[in-house]
C-alpha cells in the first residue's frame, strides 16, 4: 500500500511513520510537511533513507500539489494541523488556514482522484468541557469547541464528514486525547517540563493546576489510527483514550517526583483565557469495534519518555535554540 502521510515531521505524525514502516515494511510513505515551527526532519534521521520513505515539503492547500500526490496513493492519513492552543488565542488565522482550507484541498484532492481513502486525526477537544462529575466524551458527545484550535478541528471534522455524506468519499476520522511520548516538542506540557527541569528552571503551571487531562502515549495512539484504518467502518468516529485522568498538578507532581525535583520548581502563573476544565474520553465503542486499547501503563511510559529526553538533549536544546530550523534548510529552501 502506498500513504500519503500529512505533518508527518510533527510529534504524532513522525512516530506514526516510524511506527507504519516497522508494521508493514513493504509499504511505501510520501511524508508531505511544509516544516513550521514544529515540523523537525531530525525526528526521522533513522529512517531518512529507507528506500519505501520520501519526503516532500509543501504546503497542504496548495492545490496542485495535493491532486498531484493524492493521485500517486491508496491511502491519505491527515496530521497536518496547527495545534498549540495558545498560539491559536494569540492569532487564530493560521490555525483556519491549515486546519480547515487545507483538510478542504486534501478532501477535494481525494475525491477528484476517484475517492481515496482518508483517514482524518483529530482531537478531543472538540467536544469541549466537562464538569467534574460528567460522563466521559463518547462518538455521539455533541460538539462544543472552546478555544480557536479546538474551533478549527471541529470544523475540519465535520467537513472531513460531510464529504462522506455528499461525495461517498471513504472517511474515517479519530478524536484522540492528550499524547505524550518521544520527539513531542518542547512548547507541551510534558516535554516543557521535563526539558525545563534538566535545565533546573521551573515548571509553568495554569491557575491552581486543577484542570484535567487524559493521557495516552503516543504509540498506543498510531496503534489505534493503525486499527481503524485496518478495520474501521467506513464514515464512522473512533475515539482513543489512555484511560489516564490527572489534574495538571498530579501530573507536575509526578514528574516532579520521577526526577528527584521538589515542588519549589512549580510557578504558578496566570490561567490561560477559556481554560476547558476536564477531558476525558469513553473508547469502549473502539474497544468492542477494533479489539483496541491503550497498553502502555502511565507511569511506565512517562518514565521512559523522560530518560529520553534525558538521553537525547542535542534533540531538544537544539528544538528550543532553534537550530533544528538549519537542519534542513539548504535542501528544501
Amino acid at each position: 500500500m502506498k500513504l500519503l502521510v500529512t505533518g508527518g515531521a510533527g510529534f504524532i505524525g513522525s512516530n506514526f511513520i516510524r511506527y507504519w514502516l516497522k508494521k508493514h515494511p513493504d509499504d511505501s510513505i510520501i511524508n508531505l510537511d511544509v516544516l513550521t515551527y514544529a515540523g523537525n526532519l531530525e525526528s526521522l534521521k533513522d529512517i531518512e533513507k529507507n528506500p519505501n520513505y520520501r519526503f516532500i515539503k509543501a504546503d497542504v492547500c496548495d492545490v496542485d500539489i495535493m491532486n498531484d500526490l493524492v493521485s500517486q496513493v491508496d491511502l491519505i492519513v491527515h496530521f497536518a494541523a496547527e495545534s498549540h492552543v495558545d498560539r491559536s488565542i494569540q492569532s487564530s488565522q493560521d490555525f483556519i488556514r491549515t486546519n480547515v482550507e487545507g483538510t478542504r484541498v486534501l478532501l477535494d484532492a481525494a475525491k477528484n482522484s476517484g475517492g481515496i481513502r482518508f483517514h482524518h486525526i483529530s482531537t478531543d477537544e472538540v467536544f469541549g468541557s466537562l464538569g467534574l462529575k460528567d460522563r466521559a466524551f463518547n462518538e455521539n458527545t455533541p460538539y462544543d469547541p472552546r478555544n480557536p484550535y479546538s474551533a478549527s478541528k471541529a470544523a475540519s471534522d465535520h467537513l472531513v464528514r460531510s464529504y462522506f455524506y455528499t461525495h461517498k468519499l471513504p472517511i474515517t476520522i479519530s478524536n484522540c486525547s492528550n499524547n505524550y511520548g518521544h520527539y513531542q516538542f518542547p512548547e507541551k506540557l510534558i516535554p516543557l517540563f521535563v526539558t525545563n527541569l534538566l535545565e533546573d528552571k521551573k515548571v509553568p503551571v495554569y491557575g491552581d493546576g486543577m484542570n484535567i487531562r487524559d493521557w495516552i502515549h503516543v504509540d498506543d495512539h498510531n496503534q489505534g489510527v493503525e486499527e481503524i484504518i485496518r478495520k474501521g467502518r467506513v464514515g464512522e468516529t473512533y475515539l482513543l483514550g489512555g484511560d489516564n485522568e490527572l489534574t495538571n498538578l498530579e501530573l507536575t507532581k509526578i514528574i516532579l517526583d520521577l526526577m528527584d525535583k521538589d515542588e519549589k520548581m512549580i510557578d504558578y502563573i496566570k490561567d490561560r483565557p477559556g481554560h476547558d476544565l476536564r477531558y476525558a474520553t469513553d473508547f469502549s465503542r473502539t474497544r468492542k469495534e477494533l479489539g483496541w486499547q491503550p497498553r502502555v501503563k502511565f507511569k511506565d511510559g512517562l518514565k521512559e519518555t523522560i530518560d529520553w529526553y534525558k538521553n537525547n538533549q542535542d534533540w531538544w536544546q537544539r528544538v528550543k535554540s532553534g537550530e533544528y530550523q538549519e537542519y534542513y534548510k539548504k535542501q528544501y529552501s
